[in-house]
């Protein structure tokens, strides 16, 4: 019966060792690798199974002889106790970072994961405006109440705190908080922070306590009716603001403020009276081009020589502010928004001309909702959107807008 080792080695012994494993008695080992390295083992039997656990490097740096044995008598009673110490060390690893992980979603806000989501995402928004609107909502409704707030624990109550003082009044803005809360604490599941249903999801469950929208409020940008069109604009040619012009041309061309506003030069031909709006500055993500008629080549030719980057700029520098036309439009005392002079002539399209359906809607740069349809149509029509714009402008210029001219601009005014 071979001899049982007990404490063979020496630390001259450990130090001089070559590569190999060396045994020192009692189940622990020294191996060393042929870079030189070196590290201790306590080799243990239990239940008819051979295991190794590793106690650490050895060496001036590391553990010493004297130390590995203190750690091999310790694991070695544990083991006569029949704990398997390798279960035990990778257990107790799993409790920690465990315990580690409650402490990082305990620490993990609202806010924190908000604002990590935005960071990651507003790359691929399309516009500053949609950016700005994420950060403003968020600040100012949604931070005060639960923006230090573990994101594990938001629940349903938190949620509708945060709606149901604007749910009445501020529908839209309401609607789209709700959707951002919605988006947050759905990023905050899929990173591990949170777990259960999303408290701000609309369908099946907010959609059961609160109100819909269409019972609030239609939704839609109020709208002038066609007919009042011409008196309107005669109105507007009134004004030599830079404004005036801006929204004229907005009415010209059915196109959105944001398009507008942030047109350069470089988008424009003036000599094929063509304004081509980029994929990156659409709603739909698709170039656009559009049609200038006649008295939309003379505003922009008027604004011109100003020498601006922009088509539409404002007093100091850059381009005219979004709320410029707004303003405007609340010192005529008119109702209607700028968004909804789209209507206007969606309205005026349907009931007074024979163009149609899919003309007036590629002319707003609306997406063909027939699959079918999309297929079979692959152009933009430009040759009857050209002829559509065209008598647009003619009828905004009907009646008491008819003859007006624009004098040349010679600086911006707001």
């Amino acid at each position: 019966m071979p001899k049982k080792l007990s404490n063979v080695l020496t630390p001259l012994a450990v130090k001089n060792a070559k590569a190999g494993r060396h045994a020192d008695g009692g189940g622990l080992h020294l191996l060393v690798k042929e870079s030189g390295a070196r590290s201790w083992v306590y080799r243990f039997m239990l239940n008819g199974k051979s295991r190794d656990v590793g106690l650490g490097a050895a060496g001036p740096d590391g553990i010493s002889l004297s130390q590995a044995r203190d750690a091999r008598d310790a694991l070695r009673l544990k083991v006569k106790a029949g704990i398997d110490p390798l279960d035990e060390r990778q257990r107790k690893a799993a409790e920690a970072l465990a315990a580690a992980q409650v402490a990082q979603v305990a620490g993990m806000t609202f806010k924190g994961v908000a604002e990590t989501y935005i960071s990651a995402n507003e790359a691929s928004w399309r516009n500053d405006k949609h950016r700005q609107q994420w950060r403003n909502t968020l600040a100012s409704y949604v931070y005060p109440v639960i923006g230090e707030l573990p994101v594990a624990e938001i629940a349903t109550a938190h949620v509708l705190k945060i709606l149901e003082p604007i749910w009445q009044d501020k529908p839209e803005t309401a609607s789209r908080i709700r959707g951002r809360i919605e988006t947050v604490l759905d990023a905050a599941k899929a990173r591990g922070y949170r777990e259960g249903e999303n408290p701000a999801r609309w369908r099946g469950h907010i959609a059961q306590i609160l109100p819909r929208r269409s019972r609030l409020t239609r939704g839609h940008h109020k709208a002038m009716p066609y007919e009042a069109i011409p008196a309107f604009v005669a109105k507007l040619r009134e004004r030599e603001a830079m404004a005036a012009l801006a929204l004229e041309f907005v009415i010209l061309t059915a196109s959105r403020t944001s398009e507008v506003l942030g047109a350069t030069w470089a988008e424009v031909d003036l000599d094929n009276a063509l304004w081509t709006v980029p994929a990156s500055r659409m709603k739909a993500g698709k170039e656009h081009r559009i049609p200038l008629s006649p008295r939309a080549v003379e505003i922009l030719e008027a604004v011109k020589p100003l020498g601006k980057a922009s088509l539409f700029p404002a007093n100091k520098s850059g381009k005219l502010s979004t709320m410029a036309m707004s303003m405007l439009l609340r010192r005529m005392d008119v109702a209607a928004t700028v968004h909804g002079f789209r209507s206007t002539f969606r309205d005026w399209a349907a009931e007074r001309t024979g163009y149609a359906h899919e003309v007036a809607e590629m002319a707003l740069a609306h997406t063909i909702e027939s699959a079918v349809e999309r297929a079979y149509r692959r152009g933009d029509l430009f040759a009857k959107r050209r002829r559509l714009m065209a008598d647009w402008a003619t009828y905004c210029a009907s009646d008491g807008a008819a003859g007006a001219k624009v004098s040349p601009i010679r600086r911006a005014v707001a």
